[in-house]
C-alpha cells in the first residue's frame, strides 16, 4: 500500500472494496487524488520489493460505487467473476490495499445499488507521524465524519473547539454572520445548536489559521480523546453483561457504552484466538495480579468474532511487529486453524524506508492548481485590502470628523455620502467571492451539488451592481478638490487632516484613499482580461468573464480621464506637504512630471536636492562632471548631476517628453523646482535603518517600524538617490498585491508568515488580514528582485529575493502562479522604464 510518505498503512479499514491476492481483481484508477491534487502514482507501498498490483482479470464487468471521504462518489469497474476475492488495488492519491469483509460480499449481488465507503484503518497514536499533508487532511475528514455520527464522543468544550478548527478550515478567518449562517446550513455534531456560542468564540481566536494548520490541531486534538480511533464490536462477559470490544495501536479495549473500563495491552496478551462465537484472550503469567490468565467474551456470530480477531491480528503485527510477519508454512495432510496474516510493511519498517532512502515528500496542494482559481484567489485578496481602504474614509476618517466641528455638513456630506454606498456595496462583493472560493477549495459541501469552479459569474452579478454606483464614484474626485479647497481656508480643517495622517490606520498619504474606488476598476479589469485570456472560448465562465470585462471597460473609459487629472493632483498635493519652502505647486493646469534626487552645482560643490519637475524644460550637457546636464527655466538655470548614467537618461527623456508636451498644448515654459533635505531626523532617515542587525532584536513581533509617515516617496528618493515620474506612480497604483507571504531574514533560520500588502511602491507587513494597520513597511525604491542563487542555500519553491546594498530579505509565496504575480507587480513598479513609455498613458477600450 502507499501512503504518501506517512510511516504507517494507516488508510485502510473495511473500506469495504473488493480485493485480491490471486489473479486479482482491479480498479481503474480513481480521479479522487487528482481532485485533491495530487500525482496519480506517489508514496510508500507495503508490498514486498518485487510485487506488482494485480492486473484486470477477463470477464464481465460491473461498475461499483464508493463514497470516499470528502463526500463525492467515484465509480470501479469490478470483474463479477472475482467479487469473491479478498484483495484489490485501488488508487485514492496514493495506491492502497483494501480489506474486503465478508458481509460486503452479500451486498454486492446487486451492486448497482450499493455504495461502499472509504475509511481510515489504522489510526496513528501521534499525528505527527504523518509526513505528508494531504494524508493528514484525509485523516482530518475521518475525524469530522466521525463526529457527525456520534462516533468520536467527547465533553461539550472539547467538541465546540472540534467543530471550530473544521469551520476554520472550511470558511476561513472569522467573520460572525458567515460563521452562523455556515454552521446552521452544515451539521457537525449531533448537538450543534446548543454550542453553537461555544464554537463561535473559539472560531474567533483562529484567525490566520491555514486548512493545513486546522487539520493538524484537529489531529492533535483527536488523538487525545479515549474514542479516538476506536470502532466498537458488541459483545458479552462471561456473566452476560453487555460490552464492546475495540483495538487500537496500544492492545485491545473492553467498553461498557462509551467509558473504557479495561485495556489489555499487547505487552500483556500472549494469544488471540476465538471458538465459534467466543472470542478469547490468554494473558502473560503475573504474580502481582489475581486475574485470571485466559479472558472469555461472547461476540454476535462466528463471522462477527473473526472479523474483530484478523482485525486484532493486524493491528498488532503493524503497531507491534519490527517486521512482517511470515507465512506459516503449508501442512502436509490437513489444515488446523486460519492461515491469516498481516501482509505488508509494519509501521517500523515503513519509518525506516523513510528514513534510509532518499523519499521525496509529494507535492500538494489543497486548493485546486487551474489557473482561473489562483487569478479568482488574487480577486479576494485584494478585495480584502480594497475594503479596509474605503474604510479608512468610511469609518476611521468619519470617526474622526465626529469628534470636532472643524468640517462643514456640506463637506462631510460630500465625501461619506459618496463612500458609504460604494462600502457596503463591497461588502457584499466580498462575501460573494469568499463563498465561491470557499466552494472551489472545497471547504464547503456546495462543490457536490453542481459546477462551482466560476468566478466570472460573480464579477459580472457584481460589476453590474457597481455600474450603478458610477454617480457615487465620479463624486470622489469632487470630494477630493473640495477637501483641499476647505483645507486652504481652515486651518483647523487642515490640522485635523495632518493629525488623521499620523494615525497608523492611515498607513498611506489621506488623498491616496480618495483614488482607491477609480484605482479599483483598474484591478478589475486586469484581473479579467488574464482570466479572459486563460479560458478557451468554449469554457462554461468565458462567456460571463468576456461580459464582465466589457461592463468593466466601458466603466475604465468614462472615468479615465477623471482618473489621470486626480493622479496628478493628488501627487501634487502630496509633494506641498513634503517640500517645505514651495509653495502653490497644486496650480490649476500645473502637471507633474518627475520627482528625485539630483546633486546641484553650485560654489561650494556638487549638493544632494531634491528637484521636481513640472511642464518642460531645455537642457544640454557640459561642465565634464559624470551624468551632469544644465535646466534652462525662464527663471533660473542649474547645473544638477545624476546619481547615475540611468538616472540621467530617465531625466533627460521625461524633461524632453515634457518639452513636447508644452509645445503642444502651448504651455508655459519649462520649470524645475528644488529644495534642500539635509535634516537628517529619525523619521527621514529611517528608510536606511532596514538591515538584519537592526532588526534582529524583534523579528517575530515586527515591532520595528519607526516613527510613523517616514517612507514618503520624498524621503525614500533621498536615501535611495534615485528618483520616479509621474508613469510610475500611476503604474505602482495601478498594480497592487495582497497575499499571505513567507518572510526571512538573510542570516535567520526561521520563516514567518505574514499578510502582505505591495502598494505605493512599498511592502506594507500585518500579522493577518484583519488587522487594523500595518506593523512595517519596506519601501522598495532602489531595490532589485531576483531569484536566489544555489549558493544562498534557500532549497525552497517558489521563493524571491529582495536587495538593496546590504539589506536581504527572502520571501516564499503557496504556488508557482502567486509567486510569478508577486514578481511581476514588484518589478512593473520598481524597476522605472518611464522613458520608453508614452508620457499620457494609453486610452483603454471597451472590449
Amino acid at each position: 500500500m502507499k501512503v504518501n510518505g506517512t510511516p504507517g498503512r494507516f488508510l485502510t479499514e473495511k473500506a469495504e472494496l473488493l480485493a485480491s491476492n490471486r489473479s486479482g481483481t482491479y480498479f481503474r484508477p480513481s480521479v479522487a487524488g487528482q481532485r485533491l491534487g495530487a500525482p496519480e502514482s506517489m508514496g510508500i507501498s507495503t508490498l514486498e520489493p518485487g510485487q506488482r498490483p494485480p492486473t484486470m482479470p477477463p470477464g464481465r464487468r460491473v461498475s461499483i460505487r464508493v463514497q470516499m471521504l470528502d463526500d463525492t462518489q467515484e465509480v470501479f469497474e469490478v470483474s463479477v467473476r472475482h467479487l469473491f476475492l479478498l484483495f484489490c488495488f485501488v488508487s485514492l492519491s496514493s495506491q492502497v490495499w483494501l480489506d474486503l469483509l465478508k458481509p460486503i460480499l452479500k451486498q454486492i449481488r446487486r451492486p448497482k445499488n450499493t455504495i461502499l465507503r472509504f475509511v481510515v484503518k489504522f489510526f496513528p497514536p501521534d499525528h505527527t507521524q504523518l509526513l505528508e499533508e494531504l494524508t493528514r487532511y484525509l485523516f482530518a475528514l475521518q475525524i469530522k465524519h466521525d463526529l457527525a455520527c456520534g462516533r468520536l464522543t467527547c465533553n461539550e468544550s472539547s467538541a465546540a473547539l472540534l467543530v471550530s478548527h473544521i469551520v476554520q478550515s472550511e470558511i476561513g478567518d472569522f467573520d460572525e454572520v458567515q460563521c452562523k449562517q455556515h454552521l446552521l446550513n452544515n451539521k457537525y455534531i449531533p448537538v450543534q445548536d446548543a454550542l453553537m456560542d461555544k464554537i463561535i468564540e473559539y472560531h474567533r481566536k483562529h484567525v490566520g489559521q491555514t486548512p493545513a494548520e486546522s487539520d493538524y490541531q484537529l489531529l492533535e486534538i483527536a488523538r487525545r480523546l479515549e474514542m479516538y480511533g476506536v470502532r466498537l464490536y458488541p459483545a458479552k462477559d462471561r456473566e452476560g453483561t453487555k460490552l464492546s470490544l475495540a483495538v487500537a495501536h496500544s492492545g485491545v479495549l473492553v467498553f461498557q457504552g462509551h467509558t473504557k473500563i479495561n485495556a489489555f495491552n499487547w505487552s500483556k496478551v500472549r494469544k488471540l484466538s476465538f471458538k465459534r462465537k467466543r472470542f478469547l484472550i490468554k494473558l502473560r503469567p503475573d504474580l502481582n495480579s489475581s486475574c485470571q490468565d485466559t479472558l472469555e467474551f461472547m461476540m454476535g456470530s462466528r463471522d462477527c468474532c473473526k472479523v474483530f480477531w484478523k482485525i486484532c491480528v493486524e493491528y498488532h503485527a503493524f503497531f507491534r511487529l519490527f517486521e512482517e510477519p511470515k507465512p506459516k508454512p503449508k501442512p502436509v495432510l490437513f489444515t488446523r486453524g486460519s492461515s491469516f496474516r498481516f501482509s505488508g510493511r509494519t509501521q517500523r519498517q515503513v519509518i525506516d524506508y523513510v528514513k534510509d532512502t532518499e523519499f521525496k515528500k509529494v507535492p500538494f496542494e489543497r486548493f485546486p492548481t487551474d489557473k482561473a482559481y489562483f487569478i479568482a484567489k488574487e480577486l479576494l485578496t485584494t478585495e480584502r485590502t480594497y475594503l479596509k481602504d474605503l474604510e479608512v474614509i468610511t469609518v476611521s476618517f468619519q470617526k474622526s470628523v465626529e469628534k470636532d466641528e472643524a468640517m462643514p455638513d456640506s463637506l462631510r456630506n460630500l465625501i461619506f455620502a459618496n463612500f458609504e454606498p460604494v462600502c457596503k456595496f463591497h461588502e457584499t462583493f466580498l462575501k460573494d467571492v469568499e463563498q465561491r472560493l470557499a466552494q472551489w477549495e472545497g471547504r464547503s459541501n456546495a462543490h457536490i451539488k453542481g459546477d462551482y469552479q466560476r468566478i466570472g459569474d460573480v464579477m459580472l452579478k457584481n460589476i453590474q451592481g457597481l455600474k450603478l454606483l458610477t454617480a457615487h464614484l465620479q463624486k470622489h474626485s469632487e470630494a477630493l478638490l473640495e477637501l483641499e479647497r476647505m483645507c486652504r481656508s481652515s486651518r483647523k480643517l487642515e490640522g485635523l487632516c495632518r493629525d488623521f495622517e499620523l494615525q497608523k490606520v492611515c498607513y498611506l498619504p489621506l488623498n491616496i484613499f480618495f483614488l482607491r474606488p477609480l484605482h479599483r476598476l483598474m484591478h478589475y479589469k486586469q484581473i479579467l482580461e488574464r482570466l479572459c485570456k486563460h479560458y478557451p472560448p468554449t469554457h462554461d465562465d468565458f462567456r460571463d468573464s468576456r461580459a464582465a470585462l466589457a461592463d468593466v471597460s466601458e466603466m475604465v473609459v468614462q472615468l479615465h480621464g477623471t482618473l489621470i487629472k486626480m493622479e496628478n493632483f493628488q501627487k501634487l498635493l502630496e509633494l506641498k506637504k513634503d517640500l517645505i519652502g514651495i509653495d502653490n505647486l497644486a496650480l490649476p493646469g500645473r502637471e507633474f512630471i518627475r520627482l528625485g534626487c539630483l546633486s546641484k552645482l553650485s560654489g561650494k560643490g556638487l549638493q544632494q536636492r531634491i528637484m521636481f519637475l513640472t511642464d518642460g524644460l531645455i537642457y544640454h550637457d557640459e561642465w565634464g562632471v559624470p551624468h551632469s546636464f544644465t535646466l534652462f527655466g525662464q527663471r533660473q538655470s542649474v547645473v544638477v548631476a545624476a546619481s547615475s548614467a540611468s538616472e540621467m537618461e530617465k531625466w533627460v527623456e521625461d524633461i524632453k517628453m515634457a518639452i513636447e508636451l508644452a509645445d503642444k498644448c502651448n504651455g508655459p515654459s519649462a520649470e524645475i523646482l528644488s529644495s534642500s533635505f539635509t535634516d537628517k531626523s529619525p523619521e527621514e532617515s529611517s528608510a536606511d535603518q532596514e538591515s538584519d542587525d537592526d532588526l534582529s532584536a524583534s523579528r517575530t513581533s515586527l515591532e520595528w517600524q519607526t516613527p510613523h509617515r517616514s517612507n514618503t516617496t520624498v524621503h525614500v528618493c533621498w536615501h535611495r538617490n534615485t528618483s520616479v515620474s509621474m508613469v510610475d506612480f500611476s503604474v505602482a497604483l495601478e498594480n497592487q498585491l495582497s497575499g499571505n507571504l513567507l518572510r526571512k531574514f538573510k542570516n535567520s533560520n526561521g520563516w514567518q508568515k505574514l499578510w502582505v500588502v505591495f502598494t505605493n511602491f512599498s511592502l506594507f507587513f500585518y500579522k493577518t488580514h484583519q488587522d487594523e494597520y500595518p506593523l512595517a513597511s519596506l519601501p522598495l525604491l532602489g531595490y532589485s528582485i531576483t531569484i536566489p542563487s544555489e549558493s544562498e542555500n534557500i532549497h525552497k519553491d517558489y521563493v524571491f529575493k529582495l536587495h538593496f546594498k546590504s539589506h536581504v530579505y527572502y520571501f516564499r509565496s503557496e504556488s508557482e502562479y502567486t509567486f510569478e504575480r508577486w514578481m511581476e507587480v514588484i518589478r512593473s513598479a520598481t524597476c522605472s522604464s518611464s522613458h520608453i513609455r508614452s508620457l499620457s498613458r494609453k486610452e483603454p477600450h471597451v472590449y
